[in-house]
């Protein structure tokens, strides 16, 4: 997808947000995980909130999508006190456009899920760098080097 416009898309978000893709500030940093409240998602969740003030100074903005719901969002970013939005995919509509939900193997079993994945949108709507199977440890670290360096 690198290279590639990146698909226009809403989604309901926390704070009572609907975020638009065409209304976000760029460059913007999309990162899809599996679930809420569980051990990667929530350590992959506060190395963006830790780094948040330094991709702001980057000037690019960080939002985070995965299929729990509204509520289960807002509990979380309450819960971790994230600085950005959390989207709510439900429907699997932007996971679809992005590709990212993909058959996993968890205890045994193939389950359908969201396979971690980061995105950055470039100001003129454009997917300039995807990391896919990440891995949480020095992650945002790595998307923070990337965003600096545009």
């Amino acid at each position: 997808m690198s290279g590639t416009p990146c698909p226009a898309f809403s989604l309901p978000g926390t704070s009572g947000l609907v975020f638009q893709l065409s209304a976000a500030k760029k460059p913007l940093i999309v990162y899809f995980y599996p679930k809420d409240n569980t051990p990667g998602c929530t350590n992959e969740s506060m190395a963006f909130r830790d780094l948040h003030d330094q991709f702001v100074a980057a000037g690019a903005s960080v939002v985070g999508i995965s299929r729990d719901s509204l509520k289960s969002h807002e509990n979380f970013k309450a819960k971790l006190n994230l600085p950005f939005e959390l989207l709510s995919d439900s429907e699997e509509t932007v996971c679809t456009l992005f590709d990212v939900i993909k058959m996993k193997n968890m205890y045994g079993k193939q389950v359908r899920g969201i396979e971690r994945s980061t995105f950055v949108i470039d100001s003129t709507g454009s997917i300039v760098r995807e990391w896919r199977k990440v891995k949480v440890p020095g992650h945002a670290e790595e998307v923070l080097d990337f965003v600096k360096s545009l």
